[in-house]
């Protein structure tokens, strides 16, 4: 429309300067009002941006125009805010899928972990192997989730990542909770274990307790021997100190055995150590290996006049067999702890002294006691006050008085034991399992072996008193 407008305009403005030149009279005032008058009609119609064509058919109306160019605009407008708003909403979703993963992956360790640890107790190699692989693979995951973030790398379906993640998440869960469980099953047994141990340990100790009782106040056996003279002793009263000093060890041989479960020992590994290369017929046997061992180390010395505490010259009028008699009558009748306390430098009080030391290891009183005061205060010839001790002087009481019954015999009584793989003899050994000879293994033609001596065999005279031996199996 404004070329229109220039177009007339300039063709209407030359026409008037020709006609200037060639008719200057001709151009009238009222025509150039005239010509004035179009251009500015023209120019009104140009910036209306409207003009009616010949044929009479208008075009586009104006404001038509402007409502469809703003329909326009503000539907790229909203199209371009959708956009925005749906990739906003995939980049939360896929967010939401990534943390929903490392969660899961955090549960999923932790579960592995719980399982790592019930699989340490009681061990479990297989189990700890399993559950460390599992722990290092979900810790790799986390490395990749972590880089997945960091590039930006979303999953591509991330609700359906978010369903097996929660899934994953809540099957860990279950599985902690179940480890948990058995884990607290497992605790609780232990726990009933120590209590039915710990009442049996109460049992033995009260039962202990009675026998010690028993034997403090002297309504045992040895009440027979009160009005006993020299010159009627016989083998019988040997017998009877012997059976009582047997029973002795064997209290407390039970006692080291119960410290030395206390004190996590493998009691296995400990009898193999004594007694090597043997097999036993029954678990319990295993037993005898340790009463081998306090007897073996107890009646060392035994045909030695006061087990050797004392130099090799010794005067005559010390070995008569009177006064063995008469030390034998003295100990009998007193409470041990009273002697030690009365006499601690006595020979007896030497006796128990030198036994202690060889008997009980340092290494064992530590383990048992977590200290070494008792080793201490026996070697400076204090006594402890504990019930180890107290059972200890007890069963070195009767093995003293055993001896000094030996020797008040005229002539002593002799000590004895078996060798291994000695024929098996039922004169001067008896056998602490019978089931060497019960087996169907062993054939009628075959004679049974000794593996070891348990306790020692003695011989007054012509009166043989047996050893208790184990036969090889």
């Amino acid at each position: 429309m404004i070329l229109i407008t220039f177009l007339f305009s300039s063709y209407f403005s030359s026409r008037e300067l020709k006609m200037e030149a060639v008719k200057p009279s001709a151009v009238t005032p009222s025509k150039s009002k005239w010509v004035r008058t179009l251009s500015k009609v023209l120019h009104r119609h140009a910036a209306t941006g409207g003009i009616v064509p010949d044929d009479g058919v208008q075009k586009v109306k104006p404001k038509e125009t402007e409502d469809w160019n703003d329909s326009k605009t503000a539907k790229r407008l909203s199209q371009k805010f959708d956009s925005l708003h749906d990739e906003e909403l995939e980049r939360r979703v896929a967010l939401e899928a990534l943390t929903a993963k490392i969660f899961a992956t955090v549960s999923a360790i932790k579960a592995e972990y719980a399982h790592l640890q019930y699989a340490q107790s009681p061990y479990d190699a297989e189990g700890i192997q399993a559950a460390d692989r599992s722990i290092v693979s979900d810790l790799k995951k986390l490395s990749e989730l972590k880089q997945c973030f960091l590039k930006k790398q979303y999953d591509p379906s991330p609700e359906h990542a978010i369903v097996l993640a929660d899934l994953q998440e809540q099957k860990c869960l279950s599985k902690t909770f179940e480890i948990m469980g058995k884990k607290l099953e497992s605790q609780l047994k232990l726990k009933q274990s120590e209590i039915i141990f710990l009442r049996e340990k109460l049992d033995e100790s009260n039962k202990q307790n009675r026998l010690l009782e028993k034997r403090l106040n002297q309504s045992g056996p040895l009440f027979v021997l009160d009005n006993l003279h020299l010159s009627s002793l016989n083998p019988s009263h040997f017998i009877i100190i012997h059976v009582q000093t047997v029973k002795s060890v064997r209290n407390f041989v039970r006692l080291m055995i119960d410290e030395m479960k206390s004190a996590d020992w493998d009691i296995d590994a400990a009898a193999s150590s004594i007694q090597q290369g043997v097999a036993y017929w029954k678990a319990d046997d295993k037993c005898y290996a340790f009463e081998s061992f306090i007897c073996r180390e107890m009646f060392k010395a035994f045909h030695h006049p006061y087990f050797s505490l004392f130099d090799s010259y010794m005067p005559e009028g010390k070995k008569h067999p009177q006064v063995f008699f008469d030390r034998f009558m003295e100990l009998k009748s007193l409470r041990v702890k009273e002697y030690l306390a009365l006499k601690p430098k006595s020979t007896f009080a030497k006796f128990c002294r030198a036994k202690y030391l060889q008997v009980v290891h340092p290494k064992m009183e530590s383990s048992f006691f977590d200290n070494l005061s008792s080793r201490d205060m026996v070697s400076s010839y204090q006594f402890p006050d504990t019930p180890f001790f107290t059972l200890f002087v007890e069963m070195a009481k009767r093995v003293w008085l055993l001896h000094c019954l030996a020797f008040a015999f005229e002539p002593e009584a002799s000590v004895f034991q078996i060798n291994r793989g000695c024929r098996f003899s039922e004169v001067y050994m008896e056998s602490v399992a019978e089931e060497a000879f019960l087996s169907s293994d062993i054939r009628p033609e075959s004679e049974p072996r000794v593996a070891f001596t348990v306790v020692p065999g003695f011989m007054i005279g012509k009166t043989v008193i047996q050893s208790k031996s184990i036969c090889l199996k």
